[in-house]
């Protein structure tokens, strides 16, 4: 015969309560949290995993947060350079317009003011911030505006030419920035007459017709000038020829026709040209690779709208090589801002892509936490009825053993 004592009966009763009322506790803890796995200790496996699959959710916000910051970021870098082809386009036909041959000193002059007005624009776009604040095409100078007005009144580029990136997915970076330097100031420069030892002589239709020329004359590199000579032959005519200097030797280039003269019109490397008015002895420069920032582009077309007077014919040819030498360098300017534009498209196809990837990513990752995580509530509840039914008839139970006692039976 076993014997059990009060005591034990008190103990075992009041575990068996305590184990009941526990699973009744944890059962309600689910219901509240909405969660199967409070803590470690309910499934350490599934808790385990849980703890992975939340840093893995962490990780694709933060690359989110990224990739919506690298967006917007290029959008209004692509919406600024939008408005600067704008304002470029409409210097372009200010500029078409001042080549009016009938146009009046005062014509120029109002064609002047408004291109003062446009540089002015230009400036304030190419200083634009974003939400925080920095200037967006100054590098990693960001407190720096982009470009300022030097002591002569012209406009200088003041940052340096980094460019700030983003990781917006494992092994996945995006630039986020652009410099100004390349994109308002190195840019390609048209055909222009560079320099001259010539009192009286100038230069006339000059026009860059054959890039292929020009690169198989200079053959394998394009110098940044070469010279044209005018020098009095056997006969006493003014001969034009032309050479270029690489590496301190002088190359001859090939003039057609071959024996042109001053006054005539001649092409040499793919460059067509008249020269006017020269005398033996006299030289003349030709700029061909040479860079200029929109800026100076414009600022060179608005001082000679206000200088150039046009009453002489060396006058009216440099008016007209300004203006055609601006129509190729604002083409060239344009250029340079759509190729940019065309890179920053690329930029914002791959943000976009690699955000939809991050959310898909996300997606699957937080079904499977559901999985592991997430309480099933008509179970939950099911069995939350059960433990409360079981803990009432334990309670009973204990109640009507524990007044049981040995003295009522004597």
């Amino acid at each position: 015969m076993i014997r059990i004592s009060s005591q034990q009966i008190f103990s075992g009763g009041i575990n068996r309560l305590q184990d009941i009322n526990s699973n009744l506790v944890n059962t309600q803890q689910q219901l509240s949290t909405g969660k199967k796995v409070n803590k470690p200790s309910d499934d350490p496996v599934a808790a385990a995993r849980i703890l992975k699959l939340d840093q893995e959710l962490q990780r694709s916000e933060t690359y989110g947060r990224n990739a919506n910051l690298a967006d917007n970021r290029l959008k209004q870098e692509e919406s600024t350079l939008a408005s600067a082809v704008d304002i470029i386009q409409r210097v372009r036909e200010l500029t078409v317009q001042a080549g009016n041959g009938s146009l009046s000193a005062n014509d120029r002059q109002s064609i002047s003011a408004e291109l003062k007005e446009r540089l002015g624009q230009l400036a304030n776009i190419a200083n634009t911030r974003d939400a925080s604040g920095e200037y967006i095409f100054s590098g990693f100078q960001g407190s720096t505006p982009a470009f300022a007005q030097n002591d002569d009144g012209k406009w200088v580029y003041q940052g340096d030419e980094g460019q700030r990136v983003l990781e917006i997915d494992d092994g996945v970076t995006v630039p986020i920035s652009d410099h100004g330097k390349g994109i308002f100031v190195d840019v390609a420069k048209g055909v222009f007459a560079k320099g001259s030892t010539s009192v009286d002589g100038y230069i006339s239709n000059l026009e860059f017709v054959a890039p292929k020329d020009m690169t198989d004359a200079f053959s394998p590199r394009v110098p940044d000038d070469f010279d044209i000579a005018v020098t009095a032959n056997g006969a006493g005519d003014l001969e034009i020829s032309a050479s270029y200097t690489r590496g301190g030797i002088i190359y001859p280039l090939a003039v057609e026709p071959a024996g042109a003269l001053v006054g005539d019109e001649f092409q040499v490397a793919g460059v067509k040209l008249t020269i006017n008015d020269a005398q033996d002895g006299d030289t003349f420069t030709l700029g061909v690779n040479d860079k200029q920032s929109v800026f100076g582009t414009i600022e060179n077309l608005i001082a000679g709208l206000d200088g150039i007077s046009k009453t002489t014919p060396k006058s009216s040819a440099e008016y007209d090589a300004l203006i055609a030498e601006t129509l190729v360098n604002l083409d060239n300017a344009q250029e340079s801002i759509i190729l940019k534009q065309t890179e920053l498209g690329g930029r914002l196809n791959a943000v976009e892509s690699t955000t939809a990837f991050l959310e898909d990513s996300a997606l699957y990752t937080k079904e499977i936490r559901s999985q592991l995580q997430d309480v099933d509530y008509a179970e939950a509840i099911s069995n939350l009825s059960f433990q409360s039914f079981v803990l009432q008839a334990a309670q009973q139970s204990f109640a009507q053993v524990s007044q049981l006692s040995l003295f009522d039976r004597l």
